[in-house]
């Protein structure tokens, strides 16, 4: 069980959507609780001004959180917020990798073509207790401070490492010792840092038993997530999720590679019952595949509509209450719903998408493969790209016409495909995969006269 923290991971009628949708019937999905210790950062990008909401998974006593994060200038009350878990949830399960499936349609039945269709295109707190904090010394500078919900925070600056985290453990902040190497090089950039500590009166007095959100606003040229902080403390590889929601484009890293996550693959039904472990396996043989020096796009979307959905889009609220400040209030989406894709969204017409892309990142870092922190910048690709997996269910019915065999045989072979994949995916045995495939129980061919004299 961890005692501190220091910086949340820094410191239908059977229509397809266009050329690039996908479709299918969404049956599950690979969310942020798929991951222990998995922090989550929602980034609001536009121009020099960013909107940074943080959420960490923190386990342990609430008189021992500490967080610490550099921030580019010394934060008003009104940049600070604390915000809505619910919302990070919901983003989480919009932009989730997802399993999909479908129904082979009877393979004597007539094959109808359908032509693509486009997208529709808190006032200030009281501040902490002047009697609680040493008079000042050891370079530091308290720059701020502020009571905002159950959280007590100082902005800080300092002149020195070793002074800071002195000053920050001599006034009962739980951080971990030799922290002041992964806090020099932001010293030396100028950079002052957000502290925040539980106040316990306030959160007894909130109602929540749990650590809501950080938010901040800030400007600077500087797009970027610190997270060497967040290698401090750390027992192994940590997950992060970022969510960065930008006008228009994906966002991709600089100093690291951005790598799509493997994508539309068919696998065996039986994955359906083990989608949790498939995922964790699949993203870890990636991981190691690539030395564990990238980091992974998992989904790239405009807000406006999905397909299929694991979850609905965001409203124009909710979008808002994350930091997007150009949202304007938002028409409510309308379902289109038919056996293909039942949970697609789409605006009413007349529409035009929401100015809200959203592209999901995973990264999965320790001290020796990311030593420097995440730089970052919007690309001008809107292409939609999602992680999505296949199921794909033989047809079931009678077969009425000469094409049994042949798709007995097709649907085998297709079988075998899948279990090599998932190998291949996974790293699982290749022949504990066949032994659960089995072989497939297709119906028997109708007899020639069963209808002859009807």
């Amino acid at each position: 069980m961890k005692h501190s923290i220091l910086a949340i991971s820094f410191l239908v009628l059977n229509l397809c959507q266009s050329a690039h949708a996908f479709c299918g019937f969404y049956v599950a999905k690979a969310d942020a609780k798929l991951f222990n210790e998995a922090s989550q950062v929602v980034i609001v990008r536009d121009e020099n001004r960013t909107a940074l909401t943080m959420f960490s998974d923190y386990k342990g006593e609430m008189k021992d959180f500490a967080i610490v994060v550099p921030v580019p200038e010394v934060l008003t009350r009104e940049q600070i917020n604390v915000g809505d878990r619910a919302l990070i949830e919901h983003l989480d399960a919009f932009s989730a990798p997802r399993l999909v499936e479908y129904f082979d349609p009877d393979p004597c039945a007539p094959q109808m073509q359908y032509d693509g269709m486009q997208p529709m295109s808190a006032s200030a707190g009281g501040g902490m207790q002047r009697g609680s904090l040493k008079k000042l010394d050891l370079g530091v500078k308290i720059e701020a401070k502020y009571t905002v919900g159950e959280y007590d925070i100082l902005i800080l600056s300092a002149k020195e490492s070793n002074g800071l985290e002195t000053w920050l453990t001599e006034n009962g902040y739980k951080i971990p010792k030799g922290a002041s190497k992964a806090l020099s090089p932001y010293i030396k950039q100028d950079m002052k840092f957000f502290v925040a500590k539980v106040n316990i009166k306030a959160q007894e007095k909130s109602g929540f038993t749990y650590l809501r959100p950080l938010q901040f606003a800030y400007e600077s040229p500087k797009f970027m997530l610190p997270i060497r902080l967040g290698m401090v403390n750390a027992n192994g590889a940590q997950d992060m999720l970022v969510y960065a929601i930008t006008k228009q484009g994906r966002v991709e890293t600089t100093n690291y590679r951005t790598v799509k996550l493997p994508t539309g693959m068919d696998v065996p039904l039986y994955v359906k019952e083990k989608f949790p472990d498939f995922y964790r396996s699949m993203f870890q043989k990636s991981h190691d595949k690539e030395d564990k020096r990238v980091v992974f796009l998992e989904y790239a979307w405009n807000m406006s509509w999905c397909d299929p959905c694991a979850a609905e889009p965001l409203s124009g609220d909710e979008l808002r209450k994350l930091g997007v400040f150009w949202v304007a209030d938002q028409p409510g989406t309308t379902p289109i719903r038919g056996r293909n894709s039942p949970r697609m969204k789409i605006l009413p017409m007349p529409g035009t998408p929401v100015e809200a892309f959203i592209t999901r990142l995973h990264v999965r870092y320790d001290a020796e493969h990311f030593p420097e922190d995440l730089m970052m910048q919007i690309t001008s690709d809107n292409e939609n790209f999602q992680g999505r997996y296949v199921l794909r269910h033989p047809f079931a019915g009678e077969i009425k016409c000469g094409k049994a065999e042949s798709y007995r045989n097709e649907v085998k072979t297709r079988q075998q495909k899948e279990s090599e994949t998932l190998a291949s995916l996974t790293g699982w045995p290749i022949e504990e995969i066949v032994k659960k495939v089995g072989v497939p129980a297709l119906p028997p061919p109708s007899k020639w006269y069963k209808n002859i004299f009807k």
